[in-house]
């Protein structure tokens, strides 16, 4: 593996705001994915659930590059968008939300699942607009009966190659729930010093009216808003690693 390399899930799920809620997701999903364009990174879709305006009620994506782990999660927890909505006919500013949840898959760590406990089923796969591109059901779409777990990957041409990533986003969601489990004590530390990263928690607010984004945790505030949606995450980024270090 190249050194440096990360894998990333990178889960996105539309909150209070119906239609609006969906939109503004794939609006986080497109500013990922041309973020992950600007720096060289892969972004696969592997899963999604879109509403009849292209917005996403639901998306999974696998991010590849160098540090990508560590500059994205900071993105996991509930961001706030205030806006007018497209669907909005008398001028009123709404407020929305879409969460983030920021998964590090790591190959070299294996969590051991019985596969006993994996209730395993197939499904046809589904491009934009809600349309069948595959006439056999390729997708595939795994629960994992002690916690609940539903992962699923629809990306892949065959049913192996979407087992085998749905297989990954298991392990990935597995093994950060082990993970906060172990570090429940630092995380109440880390609560008193800079604020909750739990993801009920509003981390982000994107005010347009204002052309303001302002993260919640570190108190730190950016303009040119249509910028950064575009993917211009390196002033962002750059805080955060600022954060850090100090």
């Amino acid at each position: 593996m190249q050194p440096g390399l990360q894998k990333v899930i990178l889960e996105i799920r539309a909150g209070t705001g119906g239609d609006e809620a969906a939109l503004f997701a794939a609006d986080l999903a497109r500013m990922y994915q041309r973020y992950a364009a600007k720096v060289g990174w892969s972004f696969s879709v592997l899963d999604f659930n879109e509403n009849s305006l292209g917005g996403y009620k639901m998306l999974t994506a696998e991010i590849d590059g160098v540090q990508a782990y560590d500059k994205f999660k900071n993105e996991s927890g509930v961001h706030r968008v205030q806006r007018i909505p497209k669907t909005e006919k008398a001028g009123r500013v709404h407020t929305s939300t879409a969460s983030v949840a920021v998964l590090e898959a790591r190959p070299d760590i294996k969590i051991n699942i019985n596969p006993g406990d994996l209730e395993i089923t197939f499904f046809r796969c589904s491009g934009p607009g809600g349309q069948n591109v595959n006439k056999v059901e390729t997708g595939v779409r795994i629960v994992h009966k002690p916690t609940g777990v539903v992962v699923a990957s629809q990306a892949g041409r065959s049913q192996s190659a979407n087992r085998e990533k749905a297989m990954s986003i298991l392990q990935a969601r597995i093994y950060d729930a082990q993970q906060q489990a172990a570090n429940a004590s630092y995380a109440a530390e880390r609560r008193n010093q800079i604020g909750t990263a739990d993801r009920s928690e509003k981390i982000r607010t994107y005010n347009f009216p204002q052309d303001r984004i302002t993260d919640h945790r570190i108190g730190k505030k950016w303009h040119d808003i249509e910028s950064i949606m575009e993917g211009n995450l390196d002033p962002v980024f750059k805080a955060f690693t600022k954060q850090e270090q100090a």
